[in-house]
């Protein structure tokens, strides 16, 4: 499911050029878009439906069977990693600002944990597939390896995500045959058959419960919900990740120390580069969401397709996503490309604007539309919702040097208060 260090604007704006500026802000314009796109149904469903379909409160149908795969190939994972890869480049961003100014990393903890702060708030009170709480912790992580050189920062943060390939395949895939194949018929078996469906039903119950607090506009009792039953969430999902969030981060900064973001790499090999990686991630994630649905889009098929056995696919993608991406940005000055640009520099804002938005569409207080709308529908709010974030986010740069949240979180960090108007 799925922004941190690089939401920020013009603070993390080292002397390197305004190409690379325009480059990242083209990209984290079109994640922060499809982040919305991918999450959509943890908003307007329950959180098992993100991954589950049969968990719709409403007839999942076959041609929405069919949406599930082709969310699996095009978005899921894909807008996370483009997030992380970039976390990693505004990390560097940032700490060369900050170097070039005689200050030390000591700034850019102090950055991480304000994000950790809103990360929380994010969690508890408006949405549980948070993302910021776990870029903050894990970036600290990071952070120790700034200084390598950027090869090393590539050798490191593909061995790292090579083992969590095998890790993630251990623990989604083994579940997934004890559940679904003839394995699981053994006798050998049958305890832990008994322990998955056990499991599986705890969390629908779960999601039986708080359907009603989201329905019913019973905010309060919702976020004690948040607090009592997934309060330990925050520091899980950090940990499951963590062999996908670093190595990624740690990819994003070799890529920016190669120049991936500001024409410092042949055009030829970056396109190259991006359409392979595009094309043979696509058809290897189209053959695993195949195989899913064949096998009936089932709790633990679903779940290993999507967590178990996509990473290495997604890799693929994501590095072809940024390389084909950094290149188009050089292109993108019309109308659209300066208001994806736009979206992207106060991304901070729009990634967590969108999580309130989403509160006022779906909550029973608001809109109550939640439990209400299919997978078709749902992707219409998002559409709905990009055309908000174009809308807003160039108009209100050309008035004020950042967006709203980006300069509360710059004030936090540097604590002072900065000019915001123009």
């Amino acid at each position: 499911m799925e922004p941190a260090t690089q939401f920020a604007q013009s603070d993390t704006a080292a002397p390197t050029g305004r190409d690379r500026l325009d480059s990242l802000d083209f990209i984290r314009g079109i994640a922060v878009m499809g982040i919305l796109a991918a999450n959509i149904v943890a908003f307007g469903q329950s959180f098992p439906a993100y991954i589950y379909p049969a968990a719709f409160e409403v007839p999942h149908s076959a041609a929405e069977d069919w949406m599930w795969v082709a969310q699996l190939v095009l978005v899921d994972g894909k807008m996370r990693g483009l997030f992380t890869l970039l976390f990693g480049a505004g990390m560097l961003l940032f700490l060369d600002r900050a170097w070039a100014a005689g200050k030390g990393r000591s700034l850019q903890v102090r950055r991480l944990l304000w994000l950790a702060v809103f990360g929380l708030i994010h969690f508890f009170f408006l949405w549980r597939g948070d993302i910021l709480f776990g870029y903050a912790t894990l970036g600290l992580v990071a952070l120790l390896f700034v200084k390598l050189p950027p090869h090393k920062q590539m050798a490191i943060g593909i061995t790292g995500y090579l083992v969590g390939v095998v890790a993630y395949a251990a623990m989604m895939g083994a579940p997934q045959i004890v559940a679904d194949s003839p394995v699981g018929d053994q006798p050998q078996f049958s305890e832990m058959r008994e322990g998955l469906q056990s499991g599986m039903d705890s969390e629908m119950a779960d999601a039986k419960a708080e359907s009603p607090l989201l329905r019913e506009g019973r905010y309060g009792e919702w976020v004690a919900h948040n607090f009592s039953a997934h309060g330990s969430m925050v520091l899980i999902t950090p940990i499951l990740f963590s062999f996908e969030t670093i190595p990624l981060m740690l990819i994003g900064m070799a890529l920016y120390r190669y120049g991936l973001f500001n024409g410092g790499i042949d055009r030829g090999k970056m396109r190259r580069w991006g359409w392979t990686g595009v094309i043979v991630g696509s058809l290897v994630t189209l053959a695993i969401g195949l195989w899913a649905k064949a096998g009936g889009l089932t709790y633990y098929g679903t779940m290993a397709a999507m967590l178990g056995w996509s990473p290495l696919p997604r890799l693929a993608m994501v590095m072809g996503l940024a390389s084909l991406l950094a290149l188009w940005s050089a292109h993108a000055n019309g109308w659209l490309g300066e208001r994806v640009k736009a979206a992207g520099r106060a991304a901070f804002t729009n990634y967590l604007g969108t999580s309130m938005m989403m509160v006022l569409v779906f909550h029973g207080w608001a809109l109550g539309l939640y439990g209400e709308l299919g997978r078709s529908a749902l992707y219409l709010v998002v559409l709905a919702a990009w055309i908000v974030m174009l809308a807003w986010s160039k108009p209100w740069l050309e008035r004020f040097r950042y967006g709203p949240l980006e300069w509360l979180w710059r004030c936090l960090t540097y604590g002072r208060l900065f000019p915001l108007r123009r």
